[in-house]
């Protein structure tokens, strides 16, 4: 099984479709609290299903259950809370939720979990794909950049 990431900001339309039309996944799984911002340009819930389907020929799903909470968010990038916090706080998060045994296998399989940071290395959809990753067997994981 292969997940793989991707983040919309610092993008361009043409590199974002690009990259996810290379990656040869079939579905994109939107794992962002709030997906209808306007400050999300093309990657606003209503547009992205239209420009997947037109442009890569991919499905579009909204996982909320694999987002941050509100409060969580509010805390790290309002408050200053640290990373490690954040992080420990999104793992028991997803612990609590039981995300392994919610969320189908064959729905991550060959997908794309989509969020808005740019790089994985501070954003919760790493830490989706590494603790499903330590939760079922032979996942591989590969961030589009």
């Amino acid at each position: 099984m292969k997940i793989h990431t991707i983040g919309f900001t610092k993008k361009s339309a043409e590199k974002f479709f690009g990259l996810l039309r290379a990656s040869g996944a079939t579905t994109l799984v939107d794992v962002r609290l709030n997906n209808v911002s306007q400050l999300a340009g093309f990657a606003k819930r209503d547009d992205l299903k239209y420009f997947l389907d037109e442009i890569c020929g991919m499905a579009y799903t909204h996982r909320p259950d694999l987002a941050p909470t509100q409060p969580m968010l509010d805390d790290y990038k309002k408050q200053g809370t640290g990373w490690s916090t954040y992080e420990d706080r999104f793992l028991e998060l997803m612990r609590h939720r039981g995300i392994e045994d919610a969320v189908p296998q064959e729905l991550l399989d060959n997908a794309v979990l989509l969020c808005s940071e740019d790089k994985p290395h501070n954003c919760h959809r790493r830490l989706v794909a590494e603790y499903l990753a330590q939760h079922w067997d032979n996942v591989a994981i590969e961030h589009l950049l």
